[in-house]
This record gives structure tokens, sequence and C-alpha cells, in this order.
């Protein structure tokens, strides 16, 4: 998996392919060198924002308040900062939760 994962001072920034309305939740793979992550909720009010911060923070073993959308809130490709972790060990910890599917 080579995705782009910025080392910042407080954690990482993780590019991001959404994919909303899905049949299900989950962290789908490296979509080029974005993070491909699918979830049901509706691109609607920032419900599918949310809940791809709560994915990322799962499989980052982060809080979900230390995950939030900084760029492309309401696109497809987002850029998702992540505070308490660093490069290496979110990348580690996006291939264990992509095997995982």
């Amino acid at each position: 998996m080579t995705l782009r994962i910025e080392q910042k001072a407080d954690g990482v920034r993780i590019a991001v392919k959404a994919v909303p309305g899905s049949s299900r939740d989950r962290i789908a793979g490296a979509h080029g060198d974005e993070l491909k992550v699918c979830v049901a909720a509706p691109p609607e009010k920032g419900k599918a924002n949310v809940r791809i911060c709560e994915l990322i923070a799962e499989a980052l073993g982060v809080p979900a308040r230390d995950v939030d959308v900084v760029s492309g809130a309401a696109s497809a490709h987002k850029v998702v900062h992540a505070r308490g972790i660093d490069a290496a060990s979110a990348a580690q910890r996006l291939a264990i939760a992509t095997a995982r599917q």
C-alpha cells in the first residue's frame, strides 16, 4: 500500500477517497495514493465525514475526537488529520485494517 501519509508535528495527514452511500462501512484499501473509505452514511450535512473519521480513528487506534477532515469536506477527495500517531505507525495500522476486510 503506497498511501499519501504526511507527517505533521502533532500527527499525520492522510489522503482519502470517500465513497458515501455504500452498502457497508469499511476501509477498502489503496486507491492510487489515497485511502479508499466506504461508508453507508449519506453525503448530507457531514454525516459521511463523521463516519469516515470514526472508521479511520478505529483503524489507527486513536480517539475519534482526534481525527478531522481538514480539506475536501464536500468532495470525494479529502485530507484527514489524525493526531497522536506517526506516519510509520499509521501506515502499518491501515495496512492491517485493510487486510481484515
